[in-house]
This record gives structure tokens, C-alpha cells and sequence, in this order.
């Protein structure tokens, strides 16, 4: 790697990420938990630029039970199956729906949470249906499943004007809210989430693309932390661990581990 390339990477990680680190692989005793830090409530970053969050909360208690050391590292969320099979990280756990593409790449958990993929609209945009949609623009996260569910509804694609991909869903809604898109195709969970903590005069239509669920990924092959992390999940689920968590980031307990 080259002397300024070294430099860049330090700086970014400082400036944005606040890590040590650049991609480096974590140690033996090291937990580290793959997200994209824009997803709340999932996983992101509060205004102290810490990562927290519903995931975040449940690893770390994982990790306090296992003995382990946990870190969240931000990823190219368009690249999450490298950073996995690469070891760079330990899973992604980051509201990732279980669908049959990823269970061909991925070792799962059970299901942790349920969703659905929806289209957030501006509340004064008269779009009620997908039949509104005709002529419309929309935009989705890269490599999400929302992407997924969007290919999977032809009729509806087709009749768009057009798809925009975005980095993250945050960008997403802010180009929702400016007028550059018409609707932003999502997670339910966050989409709840998002609608109801920021106040943005933005209302989900009444047609759902896709139900899905929520699971942990791990790398092909990998049961054996992935037996670990379900065991304590169950624990947790049993003795009301898992229904603090909840209730502290969605009001309720919807978790579904043990149910």
C-alpha cells in the first residue's frame, strides 16, 4: 500500500469512523459486528457519534455473556458478503432480512425480529396504492432487501419512471423530503422508526411488497458461533433480557426469539 493511501485510510477512520483500525481482522477473542451504521434503530450512530441501537444493544449483552470483546464496524453495505467471508468481521447483524438468495451464502440465526418491506411517500403526495406509483420515482438502499422485493414486484417496477439507488436510507428519505424521488422502498421497522422520531411529514402507503424476518448472518459453514450467540439469545429471550431491549427501542416487546 502506498504512504498517502496509509495516510487516507487513518484519516478517514478518524474522522468518520473514529476507529483504530482500517479493515483490520479482529483478534481471536473479538466479536465484531457488521452494520451499516445509518440504520436506526438497528444499528447507528446517536449524536455523540457512537454506534447504538436495538442489534447493538442485544450483541453487546451477547458478548458480555460470552466473554467476548465486541466491536461494531461500519461496512459497505454493498459489499457485506466479502467482509464476511473474509473474516474482516464476525457477522452482520444489522436488521438483515433471510431471504433464499442469502441462505445460500449465509449460516443463520433463527428469525430475531419480523418485517416488512413498504414505500415511505411524503404525506401530502396523494400516493395512497401502487397503482399511484405509475410514472413515479423511487429509491432503495444497494445490495438491500428492499432491492430484492422491488425486482420481485415487476408489474410495479415497470411502472416507475425510474429507481435510484442510494448508500444508505437516510440519504434516501432526504431526497424524499427535497422532492428528487417520490417514494423510498424500506423496512418497515425502520421506516416506523424513522417517521416517528424525526417528525418529517412522511406516511407509509398501504400496500406492502414483501413480509420478511430479521436474522444474524454468519459465514457459510460457521454453526458453531452461530449456536453460541442463538443459545444466549434464548436465555436472554427467557429471562425478559430480550423484552427490555425491546421495549426500550420500539415501545413493546416484538422480538420473536423463543416465540
Amino acid at each position: 500500500m502506498k504512504l498517502t493511501k496509509v495516510f487516507a485510510c487513518v484519516a478517514l477512520s478518524m474522522a468518520v469512523l473514529g476507529l483504530a483500525s482500517c479493515g483490520s481482522k479482529k483478534s481471536a477473542n473479538e466479536f465484531v459486528l457488521g452494520l451499516d451504521d445509518a440504520f436506526p434503530p438497528m444499528g447507528f450512530r446517536d449524536e455523540k457519534n457512537e454506534i447504538v441501537g436495538y442489534d447493538i444493544d442485544l450483541a453487546k449483552e451477547v458478548c458480555k455473556r460470552l466473554n467476548l470483546t465486541f466491536r461494531a464496524q461500519p461496512i459497505d453495505w454493498a459489499a457485506k458478503e466479502q467482509e464476511l467471508n473474509t473474516e474482516q468481521i464476525s457477522c452482520i447483524w444489522n436488521g438483515l432480512s433471510i431471504n433464499e438468495d442469502r441462505l445460500k451464502e449465509f449460516t443463520f440465526s433463527d428469525p430475531y425480529l419480523n418485517n416488512a418491506q413498504v414505500i415511505v411517500v411524503r404525506a401530502d403526495s396523494g400516493i395512497n396504492g401502487f397503482a399511484d406509483l405509475a410514472g413515479k420515482k423511487l429509491g432503495v438502499q444497494a445490495g438491500s432487501s428492499a432491492a430484492d422485493a422491488l425486482d420481485g414486484t415487476p408489474e410495479l417496477k415497470s411502472s416507475l419512471s425510474g429507481v435510484l439507488e442510494f448508500r444508505e436510507n437516510i440519504t434516501a428519505l432526504n431526497d424524499l423530503e427535497i422532492g428528487g424521488i417520490d417514494g423510498v422502498v424500506m423496512d418497515k421497522v425502520v421506516a416506523d422508526y424513522s417517521i416517528k422520531t424525526t417528525g418529517k411529514p412522511f406516511v407509509i402507503i398501504s400496500e406492502s411488497l414483501a413480509p420478511e424476518s430479521y436474522g444474524i448472518a454468519f459465514k457459510k459453514g460457521n454453526t458453531e458461533l452461530r449456536d453460541k450467540v442463538q443459545n444466549e439469545l434464548n436465555k436472554m429471550a427467557a429471562d425478559g433480557t430480550v423484552a427490555k431491549i425491546s421495549e426500550k427501542w420500539f415501545g413493546a416487546d416484538i422480538s420473536t426469539i423463543g416465540k
